[in-house]
């Protein structure tokens, strides 16, 4: 009996050993981060103002349908204890009213002060946010973010790589990277790397970079000259593995910039960083050294030319759909979405007159008159109404639309309802808010088969892939706008100068690497 009671003893004994060691395993402190960010193209050339509703801000738990690698099951949510805040995204437009900016800081601000303190922060920015009265957005969010979690907490920045980086916002983050396609196939891609470098500092304990090179280049290109499909954009950004595959380099990164702003901070940059001084240094500089040596290289992704050169190209091709990107107004770069120049012009050609013309898809124009009265009108009705020019009327004021609704449909996240008119051989999209077509089900669910059409004019720059897919043949049309394709047009007043190509024969500029201090470091 006394036997038996010792093995007890001692079976209890290694159990509550083996518990205590699994409990141990199991509630291993796993770091605390946070989500936050805003992201918006803000063109200064528009007449447009963007409102806080255009962010659609998620906050808490609905912030995580953002990103499909932090999901509940997902390797990367279980990495870490999240504190997802504010994020807010909107459709590239015009200046941010300032009241909208406070309103979205303020509410982040909180809810990160609410739930503090942190190991890190996920900073989720596009990097071209214009707010009226303040220069450098991102860099004042992240320097008051700072206020709040502190110069210790590790931040992994993530942009589109037509944002601009500020010495202040390099300051500020810790851990940098962007896109590295244009079209922005890896944007996904893009914020998981943020995440995953900010993940393994934590864990292997290493934390803030020892280096952060970063190298302004002062050339100021707008994207559409600039797509990584086509030379020199293509090579150029494939010389990043080689940078980032290096021992003691973190991540390398090339910022085209955003042009349609007129601010001192825009301009390409070069980012590198790491805890090898020497390497971070160099990478920097080689990439800052290749977009200035291919900077006479860069052309359109596709020709260009004028809207009445365009159609004409169009209407003798046998190629369908033959599209035609409408530039200057193009509301995925910024612009306000409602001129109505090339809308007017098509409208006048004879060859669209009668209903048996060339079938043309218009895509698109807001008019919320326009939509409000079809509505009560309906599908089959005959209907004649004005749209556009609401916000940018500088080229061509408010048209007149008389014809018939072939569509109309409720609940779009963007246009909120979209209205199908067909004049003459044109079938016209009028929205209710404006909303850039750039997916097959954008029009097939308004009735519409842009693969059956002889001509597709769409307010876009570069073709997204499934529009890209689609085309029979593509050309891209310098029409007028606040996102104008001709940079010598825009008058910009602020930038630094000089810069390529408004100065197109400015000498060798200084692309030595400048060591940008850390957050938690007093210059």
């Amino acid at each position: 009996m006394k036997l038996l009671y010792v093995k007890a003893i001692l079976l209890l004994v290694l159990s509550a050993s083996c518990k205590q060691g699994t409990t141990s395993a199991e509630e291993k402190k796993l770091p605390k981060i946070a989500i936050a960010g805003l992201g918006i193209e803000s063109s200064t050339f528009s007449p447009a103002l963007s409102t806080e509703e255009a962010f659609h801000a998620k906050i808490g738990d609905s912030v995580y349908t953002r990103y499909p690698f932090l999901q509940i099951d997902s390797l990367q949510r279980q990495r870490a204890e999240w504190i997802p805040t504010l994020v807010g995204k909107s459709l590239p437009g015009g200046t941010v009213t300032r009241e909208a900016y406070e309103s979205l800081v303020t509410k982040t601000l909180k809810l990160l002060k609410k739930n503090g303190p942190y190991d890190g922060l996920f900073f989720d920015i596009h990097g071209a946010m214009s707010v009226v009265g303040l220069d450098d957005p991102e860099g004042d969010l992240i320097e008051r973010i700072r206020t709040v979690i502190g110069n210790d907490v590790l931040i992994s920045t993530s942009m589109d790589l037509h944002g601009n980086v500020s010495e202040k916002l390099a300051k500020h983050t810790d851990l940098i990277t962007c896109y590295r396609m244009a079209p922005h196939e890896d944007a996904i891609q893009s914020k998981k790397r943020a995440v995953t470098n900010l993940l393994d500092r934590l864990e292997n304990g290493k934390g803030k970079p020892a280096y952060k090179a970063w190298v302004p280049v002062p050339i100021l290109l707008p994207g559409e000259k600039t797509s990584t499909r086509i030379e020199p954009g293509k090579s150029l950004y494939a010389k990043i593995p080689d940078i980032t595959k290096q021992d003691g380099v973190i991540d390398a990164a090339i910022w085209i910039g955003y042009a349609w702003a007129d601010e001192p901070r825009n301009h390409a940059v070069v980012m590198v960083t790491g805890d090898d001084k020497e390497k971070v240094e160099k990478g920097a500089e080689k990439l800052a050294q290749s977009f200035w040596d291919v900077r006479n290289e860069f052309e359109f992704v596709a020709p260009t030319t004028t809207l009445e050169e365009s159609l004409k190209l169009a209407l003798a091709s046998e190629k369908h759909p033959y599209m035609i990107s409408d530039l200057g107004d193009n509301p995925t770069a910024g612009g306000a979405g409602d001129v109505t120049w090339t809308l007017k012009e098509l409208l006048a050609r004879p060859e669209f007159k009668s209903a048996t013309g060339p079938s043309l898809i218009y895509a698109s124009i807001p008019g919320p008159e326009f939509v409000k009265e079809a509505l009560e009108i309906g599908v089959g009705g005959k209907i004649n109404a004005t749209a556009g020019a609401a916000v940018d009327n500088r080229f061509a004021g408010p048209l007149a639309l008389e014809g018939t609704i072939t569509a109309i449909k409720e609940g779009d996240r963007n246009a909120e309802v979209e209205v199908v008119v067909k004049v003459g051989s044109i079938h016209i999209i009028v929205t209710k808010k404006r909303k850039p077509y750039h997916r097959l089900s954008d029009f097939t669910n308004l009735g519409l088969n842009p693969k059956e059409t002889d001509i597709v004019v769409i307010k876009i720059g570069y073709l997204v892939p499934e529009l890209y897919e689609m085309r029979g043949d593509w050309i891209m049309a310098l029409t007028p706008g606040g996102v104008d394709q001709d940079l010598n047009r825009l008058g910009y007043k602020r930038i630094k100068r000089p810069m390529f190509p408004l100065d197109s024969t400015m000498a060798q500029p200084d692309l030595k690497a400048r060591l940008i201090p850390a957050s938690d470091t007093t210059e």
